[in-house]
């Protein structure tokens, strides 16, 4: 999950909430800041740079940006044409929570964008104690690290260095989809912001993919989209066995039992998968934190409507720049509408709509 970090518009809320809310905008205030500060040029960092490895990274970043502008008609501005060297693994971590028998995540409400299922903080420790005092007051909580997010382009958001340590696939692909995030926003609708950006990003990278004639990028490709999709059937699976414990007539002391149970399961199952992965952690640090309901929360819920944009493209004939007119006017609509007209756009299409994500 992407924290949408408009860091300006703390200062207004400083005046009228408690000391904690002030705490809280000061510490994304100023991380915002100085992740902006230390941001350099790629190019001077280039010419800077004597580590090859950096150096490869950053010009293949600079090839793609170009590409998500120039043929994804992704916005065409400073955003991810500079770089910041962080000097920590992610740019922030990201906390969710749930109540200890559902799955339906905490929200926190911000100024201008709106409602979202996590709290951003730039500081590991801050997202550590916060999760801790969730905990404490008996809800799952989980912490997602983030290697970068969007700013919905009131800033020019930077290349972080958490990035560099990714597959030049999966560079592509978030650059990709923090671009999208620029294209259309509505707010308090994190399942159709999200499901948007990656219905952005899976088409932005068949197509880059299909211009590089490069045998090992179909491989990375191909070896993401095995471990995602098995990851994916796992949560899924592990998901629906929850639900259905969560809905029954069981006594409290049972749906807990049943739960550890679940998650004692899927530890199971991803261990059988990662045997057919020979033995290749693709998630394990996912599986760090004990498996709960929170972390159940962070992933997979949000991209439920990818096959719908995914379908309303292929009504508009593949065109990008008329999905992104089509998307943009569907997110100025009430959440309500906006659903029902998504649906019925989607239904329109030439291919047959997969099951939700």
């Amino acid at each position: 999950m992407r924290l949408l970090a408009l860091a300006w518009a703390g200062v207004a809320a400083l005046a009228v909430g408690g000391c904690s809310t002030a705490e809280y905008y000061w510490q994304g205030i100023s991380g915002q800041l100085d992740l902006l500060g230390r941001a350099q040029p790629i190019a001077e960092v280039l010419d800077a740079t004597r580590d090859p490895g950096v150096k490869r990274k950053l010009e293949r970043v600079l090839v793609i940006r170009e590409y998500a502008s120039r043929e994804l008609g992704l916005p065409d501005n400073a955003s991810y044409r500079r770089y910041t060297d962080l000097g920590r693994r992610f740019v922030l971590w990201n906390v969710f929570a749930t109540p200890a028998l559902s799955l339906d995540p905490r929200q926190w409400c911000f100024p201008i964008a709106g409602c979202v299922n996590y709290r951003g903080y730039f500081a590991e420790a801050d997202a550590r104690s916060e999760a801790a005092h969730l905990v404490a007051s008996g809800d799952d909580a989980y912490i997602g690290g983030v290697p970068a997010y969007s700013t919905l382009g009131y800033f020019d958001d930077p290349m972080p260095s958490s990035f560099l340590r990714y597959s030049d696939t999966e560079i592509a692909r978030l650059i990709f989809h923090e671009l999208a995030h620029q294209v259309a926003y509505a707010k308090d609708d994190t399942v159709f912001n999200e499901s948007f950006a990656v219905a952005v990003e899976e088409e932005g990278l068949r197509r880059w993919l299909a211009t590089q004639h490069d045998p090992n990028l179909d491989l990375q490709f191909a070896s993401s989209r095995r471990y995602r999709d098995g990851f994916r059937r796992l949560i899924d699976h592990t998901r629906a066995t929850l639900v259905a414990l969560y809905a029954s007539s069981s006594s409290d002391a049972d749906k807990l039992a049943a739960k550890a149970a679940a998650f004692d399961a899927m530890r199971s199952e991803y261990a059988s998968l990662k045997r057919e992965w020979d033995g290749f952690g693709a998630y394990d640090y996912w599986f760090a934190q004990a498996p709960n309901n929170a972390s159940l929360a962070a992933v997979g819920r949000y991209t439920q409507k990818v096959p719908l944009f995914q379908a309303l493209l292929a009504a508009e004939g593949g065109d990008l720049a008329r999905l992104y007119a089509r998307v943009k006017a569907l997110a100025g609509l009430p959440k309500a509408e906006r659903d029902t007209a998504l649906a019925a756009a989607a239904a329109s299409s030439p291919i047959s709509l997969h099951a939700p994500r």
